[in-house]
C-alpha cells in the first residue's frame, strides 16, 4: 500500500480516529535512538576530554548570552 492509498484511507476515518493515529505517528518519531544516544555519548566525552587536555578551549556562558 502506497503512502497516498494510506492517507486516503486515513481520510475515511472519524476525527477522533485520525487525532489517535496521528498522535501514535507522532509519538514514533519521538522514540529515543540508542544509537544516536551512543554517538552523541561517545561526542561528549571526546569533547571532555579535549578541555581537559588543554586542546579545546571552553566559552564563559555569560559569553554565549550577552547581548551584542
Amino acid at each position: 500500500m502506497s503512502t497516498k492509498d494510506l492517507l486516503d484511507e486515513a481520510m475515511k476515518l472519524k476525527p477522533e480516529e485520525r487525532f489517535t493515529l496521528v498522535e501514535g505517528l507522532i509519538k514514533s518519531l519521538d522514540e529515543p535512538d540508542k544509537k544516536l544516544d551512543e554517538i552523541w555519548a561517545e561526542e561528549a566525552e571526546k569533547r571532555l576530554k579535549a578541555y581537559r587536555d588543554g586542546k579545546l578551549k571552553g566559552v564563559p556562558m555569560e559569553e554565549l548570552f550577552k547581548d551584542n
